[in-house]
């Protein structure tokens, strides 16, 4: 069966979810194609190339079409849920977030950024500060699901960590976290919180000279 850069970016997303970002390498998966692995650089010109490909592969499979707020939708509320949506591509996958920090040159994710720049901008948001408002929450929702992706301390590290003297040195910060999750809240939560945070920030002063 002929080889294509489609059959070679689904092989390696099978790949990132059996083995994490650190276990996709050119050599398992040229054997999971059953080719030498030279053969895949007619397709990859290297591993850089490959996890472009697949990071865009990915954002994919959640942004398959995009498209600007509707006339009457705020654009805060319709940043929030491409935020979300970016957020649910990078769980979808084991270091998801590892994997697009990665990827610079992901033409996916620029085209995700340029619609959410131009998108504000559109809505008399000045340039500058649209740039910078979609910077931060895209590094924001990054930066969190890579936390999330890290997962808890090993059980052998765990082991060792006092929490009766780290209460006692951080009292706040171990009451702010039992008080948020009490009722039942989920990182989903967290998320979204912290998220409105920096959006609703964001539109106060989207309006004021920067």
């Amino acid at each position: 069966m002929a080889l294509d850069k489609q059959q070679i970016v689904t092989e390696a997303i099978a790949l990132l979810d059996a083995d994490g970002l650190d276990g996709v390498t050119l050599r398992k998966l040229a054997a999971r194609l059953g080719v030498q692995q030279p053969t895949l650089y007619w397709y990859l010109p290297n591993k850089a190339a490959l996890l472009t490909a697949i990071a865009d592969a990915i954002l994919e499979q959640q942004f398959p079409e995009m498209a600007p707020p509707g006339p009457q939708e705020h654009w805060d509320e319709w940043l929030t849920g491409l935020a979300e949506r970016l957020r649910r591509a990078l769980l979808a996958h084991p270091d998801g977030a590892r994997l697009i920090s990665t990827s610079q040159l992901s033409l996916r994710m620029a085209a995700i950024s340029e619609l959410a720049i131009s998108t504000l901008a559109a809505r008399d948001v000045p340039l500058r500060q649209a740039r910078l408002i979609v910077l931060t929450v895209e590094h924001f929702t990054v930066g969190h699901v890579l936390e999330e992706q890290t997962g808890r301390p090993a059980a052998d590290s765990a082991q060792d960590f006092d929490l009766e003297a780290f209460t006692q040195a951080h009292p706040t910060v171990v009451a702010g976290i039992a008080e948020y999750f009490q009722h039942g809240r989920t990182p989903d939560d967290l998320f979204r919180d912290c998220l409105g945070v920096i959006i609703r920030g964001a539109a106060t002063t989207a309006q004021r000279p920067g």
